[in-house]
């Protein structure tokens, strides 16, 4: 007779099955990572209107096509109510061309946006061009929204 090592099982089964249950499992689990990514996707959708900075105003619709820029350009902004914003900062027509001379020790080439509002008055638009002007600056550029269709 002899002495069996498989706990009294023939053919040592058991063994074998005690041996698939303790096993570890190397496979990545990605769905926490899925999860936390499309959270990612969605607070940047609802954040990335909200970073858009600059003065509110209600551009003019056309069908002009955008000009390519290098570097982030001065903009002037004329609201509804006439009031003029170099980049952020509300300024006076008197103090423009101060503070665009100063801008122009880089050079006079480099380009200006000008963004009316629609509902502004053209006499307040002109009057900022013609100051934009008088500081030396030939470059200006009118900007509108596209036309949606």
């Amino acid at each position: 007779m002899g002495v069996g090592t498989t706990g009294g099982r023939v053919g040592g089964r058991g063994s074998r099955r005690r041996g698939r249950r303790s096993r570890l499992n190397a496979d990545i689990n990605v769905t926490p990572l899925v999860d936390v990514m499309l959270v990612l996707l969605i607070v940047f959708m609802v954040a990335a209107p909200l970073l858009s900075v600059g003065v509110p105003v209600e551009l003019p619709k056309t069908d002009a096509k955008s000009l390519p820029s290098e570097s982030e350009p001065i903009t002037i902004t004329v609201d509804k109510d006439g009031k003029v914003f170099l980049q952020e900062t509300e300024v006076t027509l008197d103090d423009i061309v101060v503070r665009l001379t100063a801008i122009a020790q880089n050079g006079y080439e480099e380009r200006i946006y000008l963004r009316g509002d629609n509902a502004s008055d053209y006499g307040s638009v002109m009057k900022v061009m013609a100051r934009v002007n008088a500081a030396g600056y030939s470059n200006l550029g009118l900007v509108t929204d596209p036309v949606s269709q």
